[in-house]
């Protein structure tokens, strides 16, 4: 979690109004010594307090490149498995995507795949 911009304000005005140390700040307010110096590079570089967002999903875009193709698959195959819309689109397009990846796609979605029993199940099955 991310501290405060209020103690990275204290840090900051410290380093760069006091002229202390990133060091000599960094024990006086109890923070570590690489997260001082990482706020006052990133104070320096780009006029920024506050943290950069974290997390998010970063690699999405390779396969969100092939949204239509995949909606309008499993539009036309609704049966169809993970595996075999791996293999289409190493067919198609020459690119892999691991089932993972296509599952976490489907499930950005709202679209699952749920397994159907067949036949109803038998009242006369034998119990062990």
């Amino acid at each position: 979690m991310a501290l405060s911009d209020d103690l990275r304000e204290r840090v900051l005005k410290a380093v760069v109004e006091e002229g202390m140390s990133r060091n000599a700040a960094a024990e006086r307010f109890g923070v570590s010594i690489p997260s001082a110096a990482r706020w006052v590079e990133r104070f320096e570089t780009t006029g920024e307090i506050s943290p950069s967002p974290s997390g998010g999903d970063l690699r999405s875009k390779r396969i969100e490149a092939h949204r239509d193709y995949l909606l309008g698959l499993v539009r036309r195959t609704p049966d169809i498995t993970l595996l075999e819309i791996e293999h289409r689109l190493l067919d198609a397009f020459g690119e892999r995507f691991s089932s993972s990846v296509l599952w976490r796609f489907f499930d950005r979605h709202d679209i699952s795949f749920k397994k159907r029993s067949r036949m109803p199940r038998s009242i006369s099955a034998r119990m062990c």
